[in-house]
């Protein structure tokens, strides 16, 4: 049934209700008679529309049709009665995808330059020297538009250069492809509506919820765009953002390959083309001694660069900066601006930031595990992933060309990747391997011990497949309940964080917030070692925690959220993206909408009726 109205009046009349806090929305905060009454403009026929959830849905639904500058439309009313599971899934499909999508061209470019991490005083656009086309093309639009300028990066940079350009930061160029009149940006998702640049590890997920979403082009290109960073900026970036050009991402191109050759067989030439850069990362970004790789033979994270991040806000390490700036004999900000622009140079201090950026480089930005210590450990996550680049590399030569491949004067074959993975099996098992604690914890090879931090990365090894059964079986047992909330699991434990001095900053990625990758690893590893019904559980509660949040606060699909409350409203550093809108969320964020694609996969059509019913995971789910 369909009601006729007057869009800006009764879009008025419904916030002057029902908005009682002024935030231009409609949450179960707002105290409201959470009864709203709808007149047909034609039939002047009445419906009751009941409660925040649904009065929300209204909302929204007005709030597209006033963008639409529609001043007397229908309003659908199915759409406001829509069970919340249907509409949350439809929205990410329907919407939040096509929201989140950019490209690097003169369409997307207008978009892009108006943002304030573009923080030139013209803003600027780099592109690599061996991106021909790239430089023609942009360089002609740097005639077209208006303060805009590009630059071409050198072949060969090195790290001192990169830091010259802190002074005039700018996004990075991505890949461009022919078009039937033009050239045109190779389509990138972005994690969510703030954000304009492509970031790593962000785009697997966002990928794997992509192809669900019967999208797979959009997959296809997140990899289109891995495979040119590589080529043009020798690494699958942080993001493509001019401070990040020494610092990459958690590996996870090969993991895409395969969810993409699962879901439609490619052309050879395509699946070629990308595995030999796979490999060419592997080789260059990865196993280089002394840098990423170590002499256990495992890897760490270790990202080039000196001094700060860039990225960070004017205060963000005070209590790092402190010291020094009495050391100094400075004010704290004078300090900080000349350590940033490296006038002040302190050798101990600089050791402290190859910790921090790579941490950042982890994607686990920040989590006590890594603070001063990253560079030091080889860490879960990464040889996780890695061991999955091995097994994935081995499954495509195997399947896709007849376990043999040339690149260049090498022959690969996938008995030779298999053997890789079984030597970084062992490694792991030796290093990592906690059969007294029934967890995975990083090595630090510094010291020649474990580093005691009980973090979820203790179950990427269940999703990269390198436990045995019984080291499943007892991940699953005895380490999964100490991280398991309402709402899903914590990134660490609380125990973990009560190491620390009760007045240390609060880190986003430790207890007791829960992140979608956390969940979405842990579900698949669930699913490969047939833990099918705790695998249900867990993906339940995350879904429960997801919906409830949306139905109660307007449709909010939140960056993560606190565990310990259930709820978005986080307390942590960098706040929480996703939350700041106006009247509608037009795009969620990236990988809390794949993840909840993701979910709806797995779960059992009994427990989705559970979800629409918003029935608590603990009457489900008992001991």
């Amino acid at each position: 049934m369909k009601f006729l109205l007057h869009i800006d009046k009764v879009f008025r009349d419904l916030l002057l209700q029902e908005d009682t806090d002024n935030d231009k929305k409609i949450t179960k905060d707002d105290n409201g008679p959470k009864r709203f009454v709808l007149v047909d403009e034609t039939t002047k026929a009445e419906k009751v529309i009941e409660g925040t959830y649904h009065l929300a849905n209204l909302l929204q639904e007005l709030a597209v049709l006033k963008e639409k500058k529609m001043e007397l439309a229908e309003v659908d009313l199915s759409r406001i009665q829509e069970e919340p599971v249907d509409r949350i899934s439809r929205k990410i499909r329907e919407d939040y995808w096509n929201e989140l999508t950019r490209t690097i061209d003169k369409k997307g470019l207008l978009q892009i330059l108006q943002d304030e991490k573009t923080t030139n005083e013209i803003p600027t656009l780099y592109v690599s020297a061996k991106d021909k086309q790239g430089v023609k093309y942009f360089q002609d639009l740097e005639k077209e538009l208006k303060n805009f300028k590009v630059s071409v990066l050198p072949e060969g940079y090195t790290e001192d250069y990169v830091a010259t350009l802190n002074t005039k930061p700018g996004i990075l160029a991505l890949g461009l492809e022919q078009k039937l009149y033009s050239l045109q940006g190779v389509p990138f998702v972005v994690p969510g509506g703030r954000f304009n640049e492509m970031y790593g590890w962000d785009s697997y997920f966002i990928g794997v919820g992509l192809l669900i979403d019967k999208q797979l082009d959009k997959a296809m290109a997140i990899a289109d765009n891995f495979k040119y960073q590589i080529i043009h900026y020798g690494k699958i970036l942080n993001a493509n953002r001019s401070y990040y050009l020494t610092r990459t991402q958690p590996p996870l191109y090969s993991s895409l390959l395969v969810d993409i050759v699962k879901n439609k067989i490619p052309d050879l030439g395509w699946l070629r083309g990308h595995l030999e850069t796979v490999i060419l990362e592997y080789n260059t970004v990865w196993m280089v001694q002394g840098g990423r790789l170590t002499a256990t033979g495992l890897n760490r994270y270790k990202s080039g660069g000196v001094g700060m991040p860039f990225e960070v806000e004017p205060g963000h390490f005070d209590d790092v900066l402190a010291p020094y700036a009495l050391k100094y004999n400075l004010p704290i900000r004078e300090f900080e601006q000349q350590y940033l622009n490296r006038t002040i140079v302190d050798a101990e201090l600089d050791v402290y930031f190859v910790h921090d950026r790579s941490l950042r480089e982890s994607g686990h930005d920040t989590t006590n595990r890594l603070i001063d210590t990253c560079a030091n450990l080889n860490s879960v996550d990464v040889n996780s992933f890695l061991y999955k680049y091995e097994k994935d590399i081995a499954y495509i030569i195997e399947n896709f060309f007849n376990a043999s491949i040339q690149i260049g004067d090498l022959i690969y074959t996938s008995q030779d990747w298999e053997a890789k993975a079984v030597a970084r099996k062992n490694r792991m098992d030796t290093l990592c391997w906690n059969e007294k604690l029934s967890m995975y914890f990083d090595y630090d090879f510094i010291n020649g011990k474990q580093f005691p931090f009980e973090a979820a990365t203790t179950f990427f090894p269940l999703w990269a497949g390198l436990c045995s059964e019984q080291q499943a079986k007892q991940l699953v047992e005895v380490a999964l309940p100490q991280f398991v909330k309402m709402g899903g699991i914590t990134g660490s434990t609380q125990a973990s964080t009560l190491n620390f001095p009760i007045d240390a900053p609060q880190r986003q990625w430790d207890y007791p917030f829960g992140w979608a990758p956390h969940q979405m690893l842990l579900w698949e590893g669930l699913l490969n070692y047939k833990f099918f019904d705790k695998a249900q559980e867990m993906v339940y509660r995350w879904l429960w925690l997801i919906t409830k949040n949306a139905v109660e606060y307007n449709g909010t699909i939140p960056e993560k959220f606190d565990l310990e409350s259930s709820s978005h409203k986080v307390f942590a550093e960098y706040g929480n993206v996703g939350t700041e809108f106006d009247y509608i969320s037009k795009e969620g964020f990236g990988w809390v909408n794949a993840s909840y694609q993701y979910g709806l996969q797995i779960l059992n059509p009994y427990l989705k009726e559970e979800l629409n019913k918003l029935t608590l995971p603990e009457d489900l789910f008992k001991d």
